[in-house]
């Protein structure tokens, strides 16, 4: 038996990057051989083992055969026989189809890449040297979320390529159909990985060269652009969290027919792609209150108000922050520098901090002992948040 470390740690490492996520393979050995061992079986499709101490993952070295569409459609094959090689060979790009063994692994994941033997029969290293995202073999073409996969990569590793023939393969995929059978689930987790990576617009950049845009985005007529998917790039560059990328890709799917934002389809969008109801809800502020947002210093308290309740900031105060900077990045991108002041966020912040000061539950219980009711409490509550705002707008 012997055992490898296999795939993105080892081209992690190569790169000096912090190694997260281990990948081990286990060759010549079986199922009942690791149990004995103490390795725990949790594979449901391939024989996944977790180590007895550090519960890291160990898969047995396997070979994958296409047997229907889409990316469920293999059949594989485990067993003592099946080589290290074998096993690289199934693998997306050469970047991650280099192993080393076990014993040159530090505790951290990294190794002493002078006295490593690397097993690299498909020259990722020479790739890794030239920046370069070049498929395996053939087989690529056998999984659409590689196309996804490649697409994302080229976001984090800004400074790498994809190969031509590598995306004249994901081309080729798309015109034959195999890009019809991405299931959303595997959609929506490439596309939410892509869109925390240094630079977005590079995801989209790939999508849009390998013409699988209008399959993943059937619900606009007007597609992303450069320009559009810099305002990415700078959700990225703050280190926005998932709901404001999210927020900020709606507005550069936008068709420039819709006027600040159709709900309708960010609807259908996030219903298809299953995608996480606090990403939906705040795509669908944004959308709908961006153009307000950017015109927020002119209102008077009134108005005010009401934007901030319409973006439910009372209720939900903290989710304001994520409303203004997904409003921010799209309001800037364009208008250079990018990092000018955004007056609107202040101006918001502190009538959100006024409306704050008012005491709804004792304006609620001295309306009641007057003998108000239902919207007339409400009513009150609006006016005494108007005037809260009022007096602190005053110059």
């Amino acid at each position: 038996m012997q055992i490898y470390m296999v795939g993105g740690a080892v081209r992690d490492a190569l790169l000096g990057l912090p190694v997260k996520d281990r990948d081990w393979v286990v060759v010549g050995s079986t199922p009942e051989e690791l149990v004995a061992l103490g390795y725990l079986p949790v594979g449901r499709d391939f024989p996944v083992f977790l180590h007895p101490v550090t519960r890291e993952e160990y898969a047995l070295a396997r070979t994958e055969r296409k047997t229907a569409p889409g990316y469920r459609g293999f059949a594989i094959h485990s067993a003592p026989d099946v080589t290290l090689e074998q096993d690289l060979a199934r693998r997306d790009l050469t970047i991650n189809s280099i192993a080393v063994n076990a014993d040159s692994v530090r505790a951290d994941g990294t190794f002493d890449t002078d006295k490593t033997t690397f097993i690299d029969p498909f020259n990722g290293l020479k790739d890794i040297t030239h920046k370069v995202l070049r498929h395996t073999t053939l087989a690529f073409h056998e999984d659409p979320v590689r196309i996804l996969r490649v697409a994302r990569l080229a976001a984090r590793f800004t400074d790498f390529s994809v190969a031509p023939e590598t995306l004249r393969l994901m081309r080729e995929m798309v015109q034959h159909g195999e890009a019809d059978h991405l299931v959303s689930e595997r959609v929506w987790q490439e596309l939410s990985r892509g869109l925390l990576e240094e630079l977005p617009s590079r995801m989209f950049d790939v999508l849009s060269q390998c013409d699988v845009l209008p399959r993943l985005f059937p619900e606009v007529s007007t597609l992303v652009a450069p320009f559009q998917t810099a305002v990415l790039d700078l959700a990225a560059s703050r280190q926005a969290p998932l709901t404001v990328s999210f927020a900020c890709l709606c507005a550069c799917l936008e068709s420039p027919d819709l006027s600040g934002g159709n709900i309708a389809w960010i609807k259908n969008l996030s219903e298809r792609l299953r995608v996480p109801t606090e990403c939906r809800e705040l795509a669908e502020v944004v959308a709908r209150e961006r153009t307000a947002i950017a015109r927020c210093t002119e209102f008077d308290a009134m108005a005010l108000v009401n934007l901030l309740e319409r973006c439910d900031a009372i209720r939900k105060p903290e989710r304001l922050n994520d409303i203004l900077l997904a409003s921010e990045c799209i309001h800037q991108v364009g208008q250079p520098p990018p990092d000018k002041p955004y007056p609107q966020r202040e101006h918001l912040l502190s009538a959100l901090t006024s409306v704050q000061t008012v005491a709804t539950d004792l304006i609620a219980s001295n309306a009641i002992a007057a003998g108000a009711a239902g919207p007339e409490i409400g009513q009150m509550i609006h006016a005494e948040r108007v005037a809260a705002v009022n007096r602190d707008l005053r110059p």
